[in-house]
């Protein structure tokens, strides 16, 4: 049978490590999961709960394909509750979580070939989804000193027809304040680059809030999901935020490629949205985690990092160490009983110098997995 050149994308590294990590469980050992980017809860039990009540009241069969009205609504009342903006619910579409939105950003935006800007490192399925779409990625390398962001120059010299940026990023947590979101909307409408920005890390900040691209531009198109503040990862659900006049182009795609994303799926995500004070909770324990990262990492000689400002992430150089990411990774889960992630998912060039740790789970498996990893580091040193 023959194969689509488009087909040939790269494999999503850490969901290897998750079936190596899972692999080892099955043996008998306790690993400790830093490499998967979800929340170790649920979604919000008072949803589930409420969810299980319309599901028995109603069979839940198909909506519109651009989501139901109440949670286009109320997702709108979300950006004037946390960012003060008058959002009309009109220009608000739910979607197959974040990776739909993907999907359908990057089909309505682009044609074949052209050049989306990514700031390396970035999370991987960006480069891989535009690579299926016969889109051309541009890694565009970052640095410590712009926190691992895209810098405004870079659109105008990459000669790009879009960019995707991410505050908080993965894999780095690092976020961009308001001038430099300003300054990249800027950079793009001076060029003519559609401007996309992920923000499904937004309720997972630690310094300050997470600025929303909508706050300097309506130029835009916002991508944000429950997975992660929400605590929904397998329900696959999302929004988009998009200018009045693409509305009707998302639509007709939506409608053809997803017909609509999970009524169930929606109706607990509207549920969820009233249950912030459990999911503060679970930004809490997240927040304790982030302090432990920071106070423990340096002490197994893994301090090279630009801070994480949000999301549940700390990328970590470990150049001083080795040049095979995946090779150390491994290293690591076998030795420690760690799970963490091979750089070379976020960054073809420089991620063989890097590793991803995420602390989205318990405080307790997180104080266990450093636990493990200065007692792992400080045996490598004394073999070396």
């Amino acid at each position: 049978m023959r194969n689509s050149r488009r087909g040939d994308v790269d494999p999503f590294i850490v969901m290897d490590v998750m079936e190596a990590a899972r692999a080892a469980e099955t043996a008998g050992r306790h690993i400790i999961h830093m490499e998967v980017g979800q929340p170790g809860t649920g979604a919000p039990q008072d949803a589930v709960q409420r969810l299980a009540g319309d599901m028995s009241r109603d069979p839940l069969g198909y909506t519109v394909g651009l989501g139901l009205p109440e949670l286009r609504a109320r997702i709108a009342r979300h950006y004037r509750d946390w960012y003060g903006l008058d959002l009309d619910a009109e220009r608000v579409v739910i979607t197959a979580g974040a990776s739909g939105a993907f999907l359908l950003a990057f089909s309505a935006l682009f044609d074949t070939g052209e050049r989306v800007g990514l700031g390396a490192p970035c999370y991987p399925s960006y480069r891989q989804i535009l690579k299926a779409l016969d889109l051309v990625p541009v890694d565009m390398p970052t640095t410590m000193a712009a926190r691992m962001q895209p810098v405004a120059a870079d659109v105008a010299a990459h000669k790009l027809s879009g960019l995707i940026v991410a505050s908080p990023a993965n894999p780095t947590g690092t976020m961009l304040d308001i001038d430099a979101m300003r300054a990249l909307a800027d950079a793009c409408a001076a060029t003519g680059a559609a401007f996309i920005s992920d923000e499904i890390y937004h309720g997972l900040a630690y310094e300050g809030r997470a600025v929303s691209a909508l706050e300097v531009t309506d130029e835009v198109y916002v991508i944000n999901s429950f997975s992660k503040y929400f605590s929904m990862t397998g329900w696959r659900v999302g929004w988009m935020v998009v200018p009045k006049d693409h509305v009707r182009t998302i639509e007709r795609l939506a409608q053809n490629m997803f017909i609509c994303p999970s009524h169930a799926s929606q109706r607990l995500a509207l549920h969820a949205m009233e249950c912030g004070p459990e999911l503060d909770l679970n930004v809490d324990v997240y927040r304790a985690n982030r302090a432990l990262m920071l106070q423990e990492l340096p002490k197994a000689g893994l301090g090279k990092f630009a801070p994480p400002d949000g999301a549940f992430y700390v990328y970590v150089d470990v150049s001083d160490y080795t040049d095979d990411s995946i090779k150390f990774c491994a290293q690591v889960l076998e030795s420690a009983g760690v799970a963490i992630t091979p750089g070379l998912d976020f960054d073809p060039v420089e991620g063989h110098h890097w590793v991803r740790m995420s602390y989205a789970r318990s405080n307790e498996d997180i104080r266990e997995g450093l636990v493990r990893l200065v007692a792992f580091m400080a045996e490598r040193e004394a073999a070396a």
